[in-house]
């Protein structure tokens, strides 16, 4: 059989990867491999827990949700987004090549027995988060299913760049959710953070239908830092499921990454944009100032 006849297409994500035998997509953290069960992409990350702490629920961030208790939170490797100031790049932009197995696999009983155990410290669930945690939705749902039989609450944090069966499959079993709507450019998305305004926007509506949802944009100097560009952001959360009362997280840019040549966003702007939002919601916090 010729190698172009074993080639198979990830679905996950509007980037569609075509992958030969036993490489990755563009998230790093989907495989293709062929076995005794059959030709098929996993993903890689199964499990593969790379960060674990107990936070405070409004760490995430997320204002309504339970305010005051603690989450415990875990993150995985690999994204499918590149954003070129991701805070989180150790493990967003990692194929895991430099993870022990041995030392940060997790099964979904440990992970689950981990929360139980912290439930005394304040905790009520699970947030996945840290790195995009729809690329590995399989573990997701797994934990999911099995947190809610333990009466623990599932949240993600997530950029939400996942085509919408992927979506219909998870958010049955998510409690809330703090969705990066990272601009409202379509140019922006594709160009620069290498994912798809359409689908965002398309799985922000699915959720607001199913679960609480807080949006959070990160404001960058000279990308999408405009009033214009807010308002828009505005118009289009007002419209769905919840509108007005969806809150959004308005937080400050600091350098990361490959973006380590701009200043921070100033805090004048952060509170301006802030009070600009607040004409059309009802929830607007300004976040890392």
């Amino acid at each position: 059989m010729h190698m172009n006849d074993l080639i198979l297409q990830c679905d996950v994500c509007p980037h569609r990867c075509k992958l030969k035998p036993n490489t990755t997509g563009r998230c790093r953290a989907r495989k293709h491999i062929i076995d005794d069960t059959g030709n098929k992409i996993i993903p890689v990350n199964y499990g593969m827990i790379t960060s674990l702490a107990l936070d405070p629920i409004e760490k995430k961030p997320l204002k309504h949700f339970y305010p005051g208790s603690y989450i415990l939170s875990a993150g995985s490797f690999g994204c499918n987004l590149n954003c070129p100031f991701c805070q989180n790049h150790e493990i967003s932009a990692s194929n895991g090549a430099d993870l022990t197995p041995a030392n940060n696999y997790l099964s979904v009983e440990e992970l689950i027995n981990l929360a139980i155990k912290s439930k005394a410290q304040g905790n009520i669930g699970i947030a996945f988060t840290y790195n995009e945690p729809l690329i590995g939705y399989e573990y997701v749902i797994d934990v999911a299913k099995s947190a809610r039989t333990n009466g623990l609450k599932t949240v993600l944090v997530t950029a939400g760049c996942v085509n919408e069966p992927i979506a219909d499959r998870v958010l049955p079993y998510i409690d809330a959710l703090n969705i990066d709507l990272k601009s409202y450019n379509k140019n922006i998305y594709s160009d620069t953070l290498g994912g798809d305004l359409d689908t965002v926007k398309a799985f922000i509506s699915k959720a607001a239908n199913t679960c609480h949802v807080e949006l959070t944009t990160l404001i960058v100097p000279g990308m999408n830092d405009s009033a214009k560009e807010m308002s828009e952001i505005c118009r289009f959360t007002t419209s769905l499921p919840g509108g007005k009362n969806i809150p959004l997280h308005i937080t400050r840019f600091f350098p990361r990454y490959r973006m380590t040549d701009k200043k921070p966003t100033d805090i004048s702007l952060i509170l301006s944009l802030t009070e600009l939002a607040g004409k059309y919601m009802n929830y607007v916090y300004p976040g890392n100032i």
